[in-house]
């Protein structure tokens, strides 16, 4: 049964609705094995599925989506297949730029830019730009993006501001670990999908993730539909979120 009752907006339907959700986009290349395709064509379906469900998760009022785009080990990949997503990565960013105005939403990048070509590189920057004072959703697009990576540079650049006397010592807490994250400003995940049926976090969002929901959905990416996000959201409002308390 859907989580969303047909043309019902979910921020009027519950109030068990998660702020941010995130998703590790899982099952590219396996799914185009199974159809005896090269990976670059799972790739390029799961693309069009990024785009569908990113409208859907803006149409419902989710207020925060991060997905996984690109890890720092997905260079360690073929450089075929690695070549083949750069080559993706240009058009699905020009797309971005036109088809998210219509739906206002802020786009941001999170992770190391430095070593995308600068076509790549001046096409993230023109999307944040350009969508930065819009007021609907926040979406951000992990690429090159680790989160060891994430808090070493954070961890780095809190010692050097306590070097340079901008922070004390006694001013690092949690809170301003997580000022100095990628997401600095947006609350942590309330549910993180991972369709394929992997049972692992792949280096995303370690920090911001201490008390997120997980939900693990055997579905590879590109055959991942509107009622799987209906039904993960559906799993994340049956769960009691305790935060360590009773």
């Amino acid at each position: 049964m859907p989580f969303f009752k047909k043309n019902e907006k979910a921020a009027a339907v519950s109030e068990a609705l998660p702020v941010h959700i995130g998703i590790i986009m899982d099952g590219n290349g396996r799914w185009a094995k199974k159809r005896g395709l090269p990976r670059k064509a799972g790739h390029s379906a799961g693309a069009k599925t990024f785009r569908k469900i990113t409208r859907y998760c803006s149409d419902i009022g989710i207020k925060y989506l991060t997905v996984y785009a690109f890890s720092t080990e997905n260079w360690k990949r073929p450089e075929d297949e690695v070549n083949s997503l750069m080559n993706l990565f240009k058009p699905y960013l020009e797309e971005a730029l036109a088809d998210f105005k219509d739906d206002s939403i802020v786009v941001k990048f999170i992770g190391d830019k430095a070593p995308f070509s600068d076509d790549l590189k001046k096409l993230m920057i023109e999307n944040e730009k350009s969508s930065a004072d819009r007021d609907g959703m926040v979406l951000n697009i992990a690429m090159n993006y680790g989160s060891r990576d994430e808090i070493v540079r954070a961890v780095k650049n809190i010692s050097s501001d306590v070097k340079n006397g901008r922070l004390s010592e006694n001013e690092i807490d949690e809170q301003l670990v997580s000022d100095y994250l990628y997401t600095a400003g947006q609350p942590d995940p309330d549910l993180i999908i991972r369709p394929s049926g992997e049972y692992r976090i792949s280096n995303f969002l370690l920090w911001q993730s201490a008390y997120t929901e997980f939900v693990i959905m055997n579905k590879l990416w590109p055959d991942f539909e509107k009622s799987d996000l209906d039904e993960a959201i559906q799993i994340y409002a049956g769960r009691n979120r305790r935060y360590g308390g009773v």
